[in-house]
């Protein structure tokens, strides 16, 4: 992996940390998700028009992804509803990496060196470490549950859209007619989850999260997608999920958390991990 890719899924993880503090500063977390999966939309049309044209191929890929989206964001409004965001987010990021590895050894045939292999088992160990230092804390354990589906969601839309990506010859178009499609879908989930005021409490209460995070949001998954044709998608998502350390820190600095032990301990197991990425 060149440096450029590195720096730039780097970058990616920490614009991924300030759309989710956003999400996470929101009491109501369907408002927030919801700014930001039809915030999406405005920034996706003008990408589709000052980018190349996506190559007929990708086209099933892209509907594939969608719906892996939806049942990502379905579980994750579920495991919301039942627990914490705290608890049930690095679940669901910290597992993603290793469903996506081993799909990808065993289903796909992916060459993936030892060190990489270990590298991405440390990130996602030091991840869900995260997840389960409150584990007695949890009221509902079915929140584990869909944090773990969340997770399998991930690791779906990921392998998808990484061959997507290298099959559209444009990743950000393809990135932008995906968005499009998610947020058209995310609208349906929504009304059989029985929230049809969502929409109108997002121009009234989520506009910053709307324009601010959709955009920033958009930002992250155009990059994750244009690095999926540059390196391997189990590596890509791996760093992907660094965006935990920058949360931490925008927690502790910005939110007013507590910075535990546990929690530096995490951070260095994440670090350790993408040190053995960079370095062999």
């Amino acid at each position: 992996m060149s440096l450029t890719v590195f720096f730039a899924i780097i970058f990616a993880a920490f614009l991924h940390a300030v759309w989710n503090a956003m999400v996470k500063k929101e009491d109501d977390k369907y408002i927030s998700l919801t700014a930001v999966v039809l915030g999406h939309v405005p920034i996706s049309v003008a990408v589709i028009f000052f980018t190349p044209m996506l190559s007929i191929q990708s086209i099933p890929y892209i509907f594939v992804s969608a719906i892996f989206l939806s049942g990502y964001e379905w579980c994750l409004l579920s495991a919301y509803r039942l627990d914490d965001y705290t608890k049930v987010y690095p679940i669901a990021r910290g597992t993603a990496p290793i469903f996506i590895l081993i799909l990808s050894l065993f289903l796909f045939n992916v060459s993936i060196s030892k060190f990489e292999i270990i590298g991405i088992l440390v990130i996602s160990f030091g991840i869900v470490i995260l997840g389960f230092q409150n584990i007695k804390t949890f009221k509902n354990h079915s929140a584990v549950v869909y944090a773990l589906g969340t997770g399998l969601f991930i690791s779906g839309y990921s392998i998808t859209d990484g061959y997507g990506g290298r099959a559209s010859a444009s990743p950000l178009n393809y990135a932008a007619c995906l968005m499009i499609l998610n947020a058209i879908i995310f609208l349906i989930l929504l009304r059989i989850m029985n929230k049809p005021g969502v929409v109108k409490k997002v121009l009234s209460k989520g506009k910053k999260i709307f324009f601010i995070g959709g955009t920033l949001s958009y930002i992250v998954y155009g990059t994750i997608i244009w690095a999926f044709t540059q390196a391997s998608i189990p590596t890509v998502s791996a760093l992907r999920e660094t965006s935990i350390i920058f949360a931490l820190f925008i927690g502790t600095f910005f939110l007013k958390e507590k910075f535990t032990f546990l929690k530096a301990a995490g951070v260095l197991t994440i670090f350790f991990g993408v040190m053995l990425l960079k370095s062999f």
